[in-house]
């Protein structure tokens, strides 16, 4: 039902016969099989987003199933199963990543795989930085020890260690959260650090597994804002048309074109690329 709504929802947008449209039918059904979203307060839009994917990839990948087996043929079996786990969903947004793992003790290496579909990135700085510090902070190696100790299978026991991520798979579209909300002193707070975000030739080379093929350079498409504080604040939108190259501002019902100078803002918080 929330699929069907989304549909109707994006098809509205497409036609262009508004000057804007309403999500609300969208919240409304989405609300009810999600009633942590149906409250007029604010909500974490990461949150939102990963909730909205899982939605419409379940939805689409029942669709898939039963398409799949409608058109199943007796020498088909194999390829129909290996199918019924992806959608367009995850065709358009799922990356992986390879968490690699050595024992200090004994030097074994072990690879953990994880799947994503946002990537949330660290913000090294209280001031100024670029994605690509965001970047290279979360793609650190990082030494395990004391309590986050790893238990080595060849060791027998827990052991220090280091864990490096890298990317074995590059989605077609890949999308960022900058961690802006952080603990200190046992109080959340918001960080307000400028970050400098590319527009085009995004290369994501540094940070991909040899094994890794993709060799894609990413151009940014969207942007979420986030102005305010822990407690209230307000979400805005750039997008880029993707027929016309320009940008547009959304926000509630004001949609306006903007110039590129302006898409770079304080206020991000979720990029799309």
């Amino acid at each position: 039902e929330s699929a069907t709504a989304f549909a109707c929802l994006v098809s509205d947008m497409w036609l262009g016969e508004f000057d804007y449209v309403s999500p609300e039918a969208f919240h409304s059904v989405f609300g009810k099989r999600y009633p942590t979203f149906s409250r007029r307060t604010q909500h974490d839009a990461q949150e939102f987003l990963i909730c909205v994917l899982d939605d419409l990839h379940e939805a689409f990948k029942e669709v898939r199933a039963q398409l799949c087996q409608e058109r199943q043929s007796p020498g088909a079996g194999a390829s129909t199963r290996s199918s019924r786990g992806t959608s367009i969903i995850t065709q358009l947004f799922e990356g992986q990543l390879s968490h690699g793992i050595r024992c200090l003790a004994c030097k074994s290496h072990s690879e953990k795989p994880e799947s994503f579909t946002v990537l949330s990135l660290p913000i090294p700085s209280t001031r100024v930085c670029s994605l690509q510090d965001c970047l290279e902070c979360f793609f650190q190696p990082d030494t395990l020890t004391l309590s986050n100790q790893i238990h080595c299978y060849w060791c027998g026991g827990n052991q220090d260690a280091t864990v490096k991520a890298s990317i074995t798979k590059a989605p077609p579209i890949i999308i960022f959260h900058l961690k802006r909300f952080a603990w200190q002193d046992k109080n959340r707070r918001k960080l307000s650090t400028t970050v400098c975000y590319p527009f085009s030739d995004l290369d994501l080379s540094p940070y991909i597994s040899a094994s890794c093929r993709n060799t894609r350079e990413y151009s940014l498409c969207a942007v979420v804002n986030h102005a305010g504080d822990m407690d209230y604040g307000h979400y805005t939108a750039f997008c880029k048309h993707s027929v016309t190259k320009h940008w547009y501002s959304f926000d509630d019902a004001q949609v306006t074109k903007i110039p590129d100078s302006e898409v770079q803002a304080d206020t991000a918080y979720l990029l799309f690329y």
